[in-house]
């Protein structure tokens, strides 16, 4: 009997040493000089509604989630400005027209979500040269422009402000406010885009717990072999290769930083106007 208790033993613990092998085979990391990176390996399994897998640096847990209802259909069609229009004055006026989607209305599995969530609902983020986004519950509104030309970017947003990722449901224009001269660069509509959209402004209290990181991407995708986004979160980087949203655990009270970067296989910086950039959110209790 002891005999058989003691090989018992030795072959769950071997079992037990092969459970941890494969475990940590799920979980990369790249080592430079002088920092280590963390990856994003969740790889299909994402697309079946689970969790990818934690990529955890400096305290910081991070990690993709595709299990948000899906808006297929949803459609967005700004009428006015139109692409390139001149608008007098520094008031501007959108018209959207939307199909197949409800703003206003709370995205079904709110409630599912532990993230900060919008008490109006669905809307449209509205975002002017990659600045801070401005949330709009109803398709027709005005909104202080100042003089130049500008690149605007809208899309559709579930409650919880998670973008709705497809080509159907945003729209990239430039406009041009006011009597100011244009651009000496002409914005290239069909370079490869990154723009930012959360997380943004102050969190309070069960808010604070998870906070998702959400950008938009035009005219390129993401892969374990081609480009990524480079996620810099108060000095730890992080490698995304999926057009997700994440979930960051683990952010401390006060002023935390974010730094987004797209970058091809080679891990240089994809020229463009708005292809960096970073941004600083407060956390409170």
């Amino acid at each position: 009997m002891k005999k058989k208790h003691l090989s018992f033993v030795a072959i769950a613990a071997m079992l037990m040493a092969s459970a941890c092998s494969e475990k940590k085979t799920t979980t990369e990391t790249t080592t430079t000089e002088d920092h280590t990176v963390a990856h994003d390996t969740a790889s299909a399994v994402q697309h079946n509604g689970t969790m990818g897998t934690p990529m955890e640096k400096g305290g910081l847990k991070v990690y993709s989630y595709s299990n948000s209802v899906d808006f297929p259909d949803a459609e967005l069609e700004l009428k006015q400005p139109e692409k390139n229009a001149k608008v007098t004055g520094d008031s501007v006026q959108f018209t959207y027209e939307v199909e197949n989607f409800q703003l206003t209305q709370q995205t079904s599995d709110a409630g599912t979500h532990e993230h900060a969530n919008s008490k109006e609902g669905q809307h449209i983020h509205n975002i002017v040269d990659n600045e801070p986004y401005t949330a709009h519950y109803k398709p027709s509104f005005k909104k202080a422009i100042k003089p130049g030309q500008h690149v605007v970017l809208s899309f559709l947003s579930r409650s919880y402000h998670e973008s709705i990722k497809h080509k159907e449901a945003f729209d990239l224009r430039v406009i041009n406010v006011g009597n100011a001269p244009a651009n000496a660069t002409k914005f290239d509509e069909n370079a490869q885009h990154l723009f930012y959209s959360r997380p943004k402004g102050e969190y309070k209290g069960a808010d604070t717990r998870k906070v998702m990181l959400d950008f938009y991407l035009v005219n390129t995708t993401l892969n374990k072999d081609g480009n990524k986004v480079r996620a810099t979160i108060n000095g730890n980087e992080f490698i995304l290769d999926q057009w997700l949203p994440y979930l960051v655990e683990g952010l401390p009270m006060g002023e935390n930083t974010f730094k987004l970067e797209l970058i091809n296989a080679q891990g240089q910086v994809i020229p463009g106007p708005f292809n960096t950039v970073e941004r600083k959110i407060t956390l409170m209790q």
